[in-house]
């Protein structure tokens, strides 16, 4: 299982049920989420088997921007 943190909306911290935060990112406000994530890409898990930890920047979500004529 795995453990996932928030930072505000930029930022996603994946790492191993229990462990800590890396001391690299321990500076920023991390928010854990509730739901315990039980399955993740094969992208993810081998990331945190190699370093401890994924660390993804979240697209900022797109505002429609409708021209009226």
């Amino acid at each position: 299982m795995f453990d996932v943190y928030r930072n505000g909306t930029t930022n996603l911290l994946v790492l191993e049920l229990g462990s800590p935060i890396p001391a690299a990112y321990s500076g920023k406000r991390w928010r854990k989420s509730r739901r315990r994530i039980l399955k993740v890409s094969e992208e993810i898990k081998s990331a945190v088997q190699q370093q401890g930890y994924y660390v993804r920047s979240l697209r900022p979500t797109r505002e429609l921007v409708v021209e009226v004529e």
